[in-house]
């Protein structure tokens, strides 16, 4: 009779463990599914562009691009900053900053551009806008191949600068550097006309370059008579 007895006691409290530990992976998965729902903090994601509008002309290196942003997450996400450098390159080139956030891919001369600010791209949605970079001085002058590019960003959930996108911009299909304008971004084979174009507009912008540096440099040194003549007359 106690051998019965102990026996339905064992098979009792198997039981009632058995239904606890049951209702504790319900209520672990209910929290789980909870957060992943409502407060999952998420990662922008973003795809390669197909076009680009771009202009090398003196001093002025700008590139403006169409992107789409998705928040991967439920929680919004605030940008703060972008830029857009070029990691396989010398250490010299330094990011193209984010300028303007015009309304259209095209360049036009009755575009306002908006300066750059923060946006937010809301949780499992997606934000489509142009960029435009320009370089803080004239330290590149694209060359007739593909660069490998990468779009970095800084968000208010995180510190410092963080990878976006990377992607290759194929500068070889630019043909009128010294007009800013729309170009395609795929991998397009260009004619022999449109190659002697290119270089003969590239070999023109360098030339020019060098041009105003050398005419800076006379007028520098020419200054500098001036001023030590100058001198010895107040002496």
């Amino acid at each position: 009779m106690i051998f019965v007895m102990t026996v339905a006691d064992q098979n009792a409290s198997s039981s009632i463990s058995g239904a606890g530990l049951l209702s504790i992976c319900a209520l672990l998965f209910t929290i789980a599914s909870f957060w992943w729902l409502n407060a999952r903090q998420g990662r922008l994601e973003s795809w390669e562009p197909q076009s680009f509008a771009a202009i090398v002309h003196g001093s002025a290196v700008r590139l403006r691009l169409p992107l789409i942003l998705h928040n991967t997450g439920v929680k919004p996400i605030v940008v703060q900053d972008l830029r857009l450098s070029f990691p396989d390159e010398p250490a010299s080139h330094l990011p193209l900053l984010w300028t303007a956030s015009p309304s259209r891919l095209q360049p036009g001369p009755d575009e306002e551009p908006e300066l750059p600010t923060g946006f937010v791209v809301a949780g499992r949605e997606a934000h489509q806008l142009f960029l435009e970079f320009e370089a803080p001085f004239s330290w590149l002058v694209p060359e007739h191949r593909d660069y490998k590019v990468q779009i970095q960003v800084r968000v208010g959930h995180r510190k410092g600068w963080r990878s976006l996108l990377t992607f290759t911009l194929r500068t070889n299909n630019i043909i009128h550097p010294d007009r800013y304008t729309v170009y395609n971004n795929a991998p397009l084979e260009l004619t022999k006309e449109d190659c002697k174009k290119a270089d003969a507009a590239l070999l023109e912008l360098l030339e020019g370059q060098e041009k105003g540096a050398s005419a800076k440099s006379a007028t520098k040194r020419r200054n500098s008579w001036n001023d030590e003549g100058n001198a010895d007359t107040d002496l």
